[in-house]
């Protein structure tokens, strides 16, 4: 018998009370009792927490910690065991010596979180080696070089040698990586061919112009290190003497860093085949399932997600059809898609000035934007917002937008990156949707304001739900029109596009993994249902082929989030207020969306009953 959501939840909280059995209630215990078990379980969160952040040298940097400053994490498959078994340790700690009869509702709700997050843990070690550690969306040999151009910052002599010593680390971190890729492949998990072409030519980028041949131009991290050093008010000479330094370190631990791994992708390239899907791994459906169950926080079977997605394409494209008769468009719907991807009126040009233009109108929808967030929210985030163009050594191919995290200290702003290498897929009518969803209210609202909290454990601060996360997102691409936004129908139909490509996202992440669907067959799907440029519909594809999972959590998140909102505004009619509902949406950090349905349910039952 296949067991529904609610049903694995309520056996979870009988469990918990057959470990509580022994334990006294809350009514039979003293104030300094019930103080005690709190204070024990809120000092393991910040030991737990604290642990996690020695371990992790990048995690410091990060949160804006100059800590470790010249380290890389531990990137060797021998930490994963140790990780287990830190795991096993921390949940048998949990059920062995915490009484969660005395605790308050807040610490019941983190004491469930992190529980969670530890039997997740568990569960997922069989599945260690099935993911691609390089890969053209994330992979270590673009994500490293940008965490130092983007999060190292230079503030001083001792931060730029930390900055080298990083460099000089970077050759044992790809003997890592390479070592836990070849144990992948003695396991059955090895890319798919296309990839090996994206990322070799992102490699090689990084170790392209000088010090590693005479081009007249920089390398990505030379230029990096060069412009960072140039801000310091040190002598000339000391910044020549650790440009010197750099540049050694470039030649004889980056390149050959690079190189090894280059090898290995190249000899690993001769034996890649053209199947896409993870069924083809050992326990591929298995672990397929894994990963919607992790990114939609659901239990929701690939055929169910593919269904809901192809209810919702088929919704959305009868709404881009009312536009089309408010634009007074005469064709079918695949013509009006033709117009808006031909039509130059809505795209900038393919030059720097086009670039130019784009960023700023991206910054004043977003300072526009951000001058009525009184109307929807109560709490808002202290954290500042930039918007950047992607670097031109992963352009090619990385995804159209992103939102990098602020460091917790205001050291770093949050950023909103767009992708500018083809101004094509980057369209004007796109622009308000995906200038919401990176950054205010989206990501940046959310992201931001979970950093800040008071409220909550650090650990929750740094918590990952896709659905909750992107699906807040997506929620928040709609949320604007509700006050007044959009107001071109263009722009709109833009909003609908990115919906739709939500939608789409359903129906082709589970096609390519679970229904076999070919590589062609998923990239003709976008190109048949949505106005997105080509470049952007093998983007996305590429994108499920590596990231299984992932891109199913948008349209549930959001989905979910709606009825929620759908529930609290029938059951409270005149008293429902939709700063209240973000309010309890937005100030518990990241969560599961059962337990985001269970917190809502609960501000219904509060709000009723102040009310009468």
């Amino acid at each position: 018998m296949k067991l529904k959501l609610k049903d694995i939840l309520i056996l979870a909280v009988f469990g918990l009370l057959l470990s509580c059995k022994d334990k006294p209630k809350k009514s039979e215990m003293n104030k300094a009792e019930i103080e005690q078990e709190a204070e024990q379980l809120h000092t393991f969160f910040k030991k737990t927490y604290e642990e996690d952040l020695a371990d992790s040298p990048m995690m410091q940097t990060q949160i804006g910690l100059k800590t470790n400053y010249g380290k890389w994490d531990d990137f060797s498959h021998t930490k994963y065991p140790k990780d287990l078994e830190k795991a096993k340790i921390r949940l048998a700690y949990m059920n062995d010596s915490i009484n969660t009869n005395a605790l308050s509702a807040a610490d019941q709700l983190s004491y469930q979180l992190m529980k969670g997050e530890l039997q997740h843990q568990i569960d997922d070690y069989q599945y260690r080696f099935y993911n691609y550690p390089i890969n053209q969306m994330g992979g270590y040999h673009t994500s490293l070089p940008a965490f130092l151009i983007n999060q190292h910052q230079v503030d001083s002599v001792i931060d730029a040698i930390a900055y080298i010593e990083r460099l000089n680390g970077l050759k044992k971190v790809f003997e890592d990586v390479i070592n836990t890729m070849q144990i992948r492949e003695k396991n059955g998990i090895l890319p798919p061919k296309f990839v090996f072409t994206k990322v070799l030519e992102d490699a090689k980028n990084v170790i392209t112009g000088k010090p590693f041949s005479n081009s007249k131009e920089n390398s990505v991290l030379l230029q990096d290190f060069s412009d960072k050093i140039e801000e310091l008010s040190i002598p000339k000479k000391r910044k020549q003497e650790l440009l010197v330094q750099a540049k050694l370190v470039l030649l004889e631990k980056v390149k050959p860093a690079y190189q090894n791994l280059i090898n290995t992708l190249e000899d690993e390239d001769q034996r890649a085949t053209s199947d896409h899907g993870v069924w083809k791994f050992p326990k591929g459906k298995e672990y397929y399932q894994n990963r919607l169950n992790r990114y939609t926080t659901t239990n929701y079977s690939a055929d169910k997600i593919h269904a809901i997605g192809l209810e919702e394409v088929a919704r959305i494209h009868n709404e881009m059809k009312a536009i089309m008769q408010q634009v007074n468009f005469k064709g079918s719907l695949k013509d009006f898609f033709k117009f808006m991807q031909e039509n130059p009126q809505f795209y900038y040009e393919q030059n720097e000035e086009g670039k130019a233009a784009y960023l700023n109108k991206a910054t004043s929808i977003i300072d526009e934007m951000r001058s009525h967030l009184d109307e929807l929210f109560i709490t808002k985030p202290t954290a500042k917002l930039v918007v950047k163009p992607v670097e031109a050594f992963r352009e090619k191919s990385t995804g159209l937008a992103f939102y990098q995290r602020p460091a917790l200290d205001g050291s770093r702003p949050g950023t909103y990156y767009v992708n500018l290498y083809d101004m094509k897929a980057a369209s004007k009518y796109q622009m308000e949707a995906l200038a919401y969803h990176e950054g205010i209210p989206g990501h940046h609202m959310q992201i931001a304001i979970a950093q800040e909290l008071d409220s909550i454990p650090e650990f929750r601060k740094h918590l990952f739900y896709g659905a909750y996360i992107e699906g807040w997102g997506l929620y928040s691409e709609l949320l604007p029109k509700e006050i007044g936004y959009y107001k071109d129908p263009y722009s709109d139909f833009g909003r609908l596009t990115a919906e739709l490509w939500r939608a789409c996202r359903l129906v082709v992440d589970t096609g390519i993994h679970a229904k076999k669907w070919t590589r062609e067959r998923a990239i003709q799907y976008y190109k048949d249902n949505t106005p997105n440029a080509e470049s952007d519909c093998i983007k996305m594809v590429d994108r499920h082929i590596v990231l299984p999972g992932q891109a199913t959590s948008y349209k549930i998140g959001m989905i979910k989030i709606l009825n929620l909102r759908a529930k609290a505004k029938k059951a409270l009619g005149e008293d429902f207020d939709i700063r209240e509902f973000h309010e309890v949406v937005l100030t518990n950090g990241v969560l599961p969306l059962n337990i985001l349905e269970t917190l809502i349910e609960d501000y219904i039952e509060r709000k009723k009953a102040d009310t009468f």
